[in-house]
């Protein structure tokens, strides 16, 4: 089975929220909620990669901080190894680009999302 490197970013503003993605009907798992993020390129460490797709997908920069989680799920199509990473946005404001919605959430507002499952270990991690 296909494995896809993928990582996210947990972007906490400074009102402590976390900024989440939900996926958009031409994505697979349409209506499931994310952290924002995308593929690791061959050669790329998962850092720059995060640094990357942040910059494509919301035009704002990021810093990248601790890892949080490592999770390998297995979806019917594909396999998925998300690498979540702790990371603030250090200049521009998120731009929607792809998904259906980008919305900052409080913490305790987590746990009431569809989270697509790859996601679902780093809210929990979260969430403790």
């Amino acid at each position: 089975m296909n494995e896809l490197k993928v990582v996210g970013a947990v972007i906490v503003n400074d009102l402590g929220e976390i900024l989440c993605a939900k996926r958009s009907t031409t994505m697979s798992m349409p209506g499931k909620w994310e952290f924002p993020g995308g593929k690791v390129e061959r050669n790329e460490n998962e850092q720059d990669a995060l640094i990357r797709e942040i910059k494509e997908e919301l035009q704002c920069d990021i810093e990248v901080y601790d890892k949080i989680a490592e999770t390998l799920h297995e979806y019917a199509e594909f396999t998925i190894l998300l690498v979540t990473y702790n990371a603030k946005i250090t200049s521009g404001s998120p731009v929607n680009k792809e998904h259906e919605e980008l919305r900052w959430f409080k913490l305790e507002q987590l746990k009431a999302l569809d989270w697509a499952e790859a996601d679902i270990p780093t809210v929990k991690l979260l969430l403790m």
